[in-house]
């Protein structure tokens, strides 16, 4: 049987400037979780903007690996990751 689900490391930008990261494998759907104060207990008091960046995976462990990562990383370094990609916030 061929594996035809998608995983998906994410990263929003907050209104408040913060920066969120998750895991989905449907990021629109989530993000309007989030939105709607569904999402995480974090996006409840920090209301995401927009989707910045998100990266497909084959499983659901390289996505989940890739956003634990992501998350242990300084706010400047997750600014310079996202810049790599063409993600400029400043």
């Amino acid at each position: 049987m061929e594996q035809t689900d998608k995983y998906y490391m994410y990263v929003l930008l907050c209104e408040d400037q913060t920066l969120y990261t998750g895991f989905s494998t449907d990021v629109e759907r989530r993000f309007q979780e989030h939105v709607k104060g569904e999402g995480a207990k974090y996006t409840r008091s920090h209301i995401p903007e927009k989707i910045l960046f998100k990266k497909q995976f084959d499983t659901k462990h390289d996505a989940l690996s890739a956003e634990y990562a992501f998350k242990q990383l300084t706010r400047a370094q997750k600014i310079a990751h996202l810049a790599r990609e063409g993600i400029n916030l400043e």
